[in-house]
């Protein structure tokens, strides 16, 4: 049953993350190929520096293409989408925005339960650091290398509340699961992650920031 919930949530945060990256690879100008590079590179990154980190090598993704596979055809069919409407780009881009900032905070969600779970089964649930680490890896790790291969400083380092987002949800999700059971964690970590993202995004909540002057 539990491992039924996090083979979904994996699928969810595949798919939200693949759609995620390659519709900002998309909107860069970036070429099939780039697209799909992109894609599935922001859906599976943050899972494989979590088991680099936790020894699990080599990372998970590899022995099984399952959601490789699903992350390369996502992004396929989001490069086809934008391709076929190119003359209207300006303006599905900005019907999709915000589409996309539910796609993110969902992948975002659920990675991070995700990393606590592989954490844990790692034989570190007594790490509460570690544990909470992993969750946040998983969950941003992916943004901040699409990021990287689009030219861009990472998201995660500039706008609105997003690894926030993710640590707060990891706490919580760490701590009621040590202490309670993972149904309840999972309830209260995922829609906490998720609105506080979702938030974030729609009140631009940032934190501060140092800003030149115009000489």
């Amino acid at each position: 049953m539990w491992s039924d919930i996090v083979f979904i949530m994996e699928i969810i945060g595949t798919v939200a993350f693949a759609v995620s990256g390659s519709i900002i690879a998309a909107g860069c100008g970036l070429d099939l190929f780039g697209v799909v590079i992109v894609g599935c590179s922001t859906a599976v990154s943050g899972g494989m520096m979590r088991d680099v980190l936790l020894g699990r090598t080599p990372p998970a993704i590899f022995s099984d293409i399952t959601l490789l596979t699903v992350a390369a055809a996502v992004s396929l069919t989001v490069f086809i989408i934008f391709y076929i409407n190119s003359k209207r780009f300006d303006l599905l881009e900005k019907r999709i925005e915000s589409m996309n900032v539910l796609f993110d905070a969902m992948g975002l969600a659920a990675f991070s339960v995700i990393g606590i779970e592989a954490a844990f089964d790692c034989g570190f649930k007594e790490r509460a650091l570690f544990s909470i680490s992993m969750g946040v890896i998983t969950g941003i790790g992916g943004g901040i290398v699409r990021d990287i291969l689009v030219c861009k400083i990472p998201y995660v380092l500039k706008k609105h509340i997003y690894a926030l987002a993710s640590i707060a949800g990891s706490v919580a999700y760490y701590y009621i699961r040590i202490y309670g059971n993972r149904t309840v964690s999972l309830v209260v970590a995922v829609p906490l992650i998720i609105g506080i993202r979702l938030l974030a995004a729609k009140f631009r909540w940032k934190l501060p920031s140092v800003r030149k002057t115009e000489e």
